[in-house]
Order: C-alpha cells, then structure tokens, then sequence
C-alpha cells in the first residue's frame, strides 16, 4: 500500500537521513502545513500543533518504508512510550492540497524543546546558522543591479557564480506587488533560470529586507539547481508566500529581469520570457 508522508526535518533532502527516502518518490519539495517546528536538546527538529506554517517535502512510501520511518521516529501506536505520533493531516503544495502522514511531537515529550525553528523551515534554519556564506539563486528583479546600486550594497553581490537552472519549476508573476506582478517560482514543472551569487551575511541581511520576509511577501527556501551545468544543493531563494493569479508586472520590473539576466541566461530562455510577457501581458521587448 502507498502512503504520504510528509517530513520537515531530517528525512528532508541533503539531510542525514535522506537515505531512507532515496527511493521514494517525491511528490513536492515545496510543500506546507499548520504547525510549529522547534530545536531540540538533540540534533533533529520536533513539530507540534499550531497555527503557523511549516515547510517540508512530501514523499510516497510503501509499507516497508512507513515501517522504516515509523521506528526512525520511535512510533510504535502507543502514546504512553512513543516520541512521536504519527498523524494523518493536509499537506499544501503548489499543485494540489492531499492528505501525508506527518511526526507529532507527543505532549509528554514537550520538555525535550528548545527555541523555535527560523521561519519553520529545517533546511533554512541549518544554513543561516552553520553557515557564513551563501549561494543565492536570483530570478526576478534582483539578477539587475541598479537597486543594488542606490541601496550602496552592490558590493555583497560582486561574485557572479554563474548561470543557475531550477528544474521542475515555472516563473511566475504570482506576487502582488504596489503596481504590478513581481516574480515567484512555482513548483508546475519547466525549467527556470537565473543567476547565482555567492553572498555574505550583510547581503542575506539586505535580501531578507528587499524580500519583504518579515511581512510575509516571500520566504527564504533551499533548493538544488545546476550551476554552469553542475548539480549543487543548499542553495538559498526566495518564495511567494501567498501567491496571487498572474498580474502584469510594470514595464521596469520586466526591464530588470530581462536586463538583469542578459550575458549570463540563455538566449533561449530570455525568448521564452519575452514570449511569455507578450502573449499573457501584451508587453513587447526588444
């Protein structure tokens, strides 16, 4: 029998655990439920009921493996010895709202609980912590550095990696911005490109602000994506929130992409921006 299940910490991908899951099929690395996810006196994160989001991946597991995980998690059906529960809940992705199975923290393990998890996300909490340094994947506006210029940060984004592709994902005008649509990737298959930066602290700083993250606009989500041809991981981003119906965005945001991404994106790629900007915005380019 097939099950859902949805992990948020270290059954996620890249993390220690991951082996597990190596065979399963994942149905969405974009993937979000209500809760709240909190440290540990251990290495791995716990979630407990709530009302905020958490951010995880979901994965069909056979019986085997639902075994598997059921013991990784020390679940056995009874409330009085296990460490986690396992709940049927609805999980939301980019796609589709389905039921997955996902790890409770028992209420008699609450006292095992630390500080909370930055923005409910493992993967994002791991690298803004462990790490001093960054990969980011840009794709909309921030490929241009004209904001860059008149914020005098420009200099926290002076080395170019190179072209980064995003398989599995399509662009989208799905922020509601001011005056327009502004740019968000949505997990509908494709490919988006975009390019990648290596960044320090004070340009993450700067990011999050742009990003709008403490307000809720965008949050910040780790990818993998091939750069210069390469698969890496652990590579920062920034996601629509709440996304919105595609809104044409304003002339000069679209101008910034398409300025912002010629020299490093394909040719082929900013052809199919252009067609796209055309044919849903009646927005013509040269």
């Amino acid at each position: 029998m097939a099950h859902n299940v949805f992990v948020y910490g270290t059954l996620r991908k890249g993390e220690r655990n991951h082996h597990l899951l190596a065979d399963s099929p994942c149905i969405a690395e974009q993937a979000w439920t209500n809760g709240q996810l909190f440290a540990t006196d251990s290495y791995y994160p716990a979630m407990i009921l709530g009302e905020d989001l958490v951010y995880g991946e979901v994965y069909t597991v056979t019986d085997e493996i639902l075994a598997q995980l059921d013991e990784l998690e020390n679940h056995k059906g009874d409330p009085e010895t296990d460490l986690y529960d396992r709940k049927a809940t609805a999980i939301h992705t980019d796609s589709e709202t389905l039921q997955a199975f996902v790890y409770l923290l028992v209420d008699k393990q609450h006292e095992v609980l630390g500080g909370p998890i930055l923005y409910n996300d493992w993967k994002v909490h791991r690298l803004f912590n462990e790490k001093e340094d960054y990969l980011y994947f840009a794709y909309g506006s921030c490929m241009d550095d004209d904001r860059f210029k008149k914020a005098k940060i420009v200099h926290c984004f002076q080395n170019l990696i190179g072209r980064g592709v995003l398989d599995g994902y399509t662009l989208k005008f799905a922020m509601k911005g001011a005056k327009g649509g502004a740019a968000d990737i949505v997990e509908h298959g494709g490919a988006v490109e975009g390019k990648v930066y290596h960044i320090n602290k004070e340009g993450l700083a700067y990011l999050l602000i742009r990003e709008g993250v403490e307000a809720g606009h965008y949050r910040p989500a780790i990818i993998s994506c091939h750069i210069n041809g390469e698969l890496s991981d652990n590579v920062l981003t920034f996601i629509v929130c709440d996304k919105a119906e595609e809104l044409k965005p304003t002339d000069i945001y679209a101008n910034e992409i398409l300025r912002g991404g010629t020299g490093t994106l394909s040719e082929a790629y900013l052809a199919q921006l252009k067609e796209k900007l055309k044919n849903q915005f009646n927005m013509l380019f040269d």
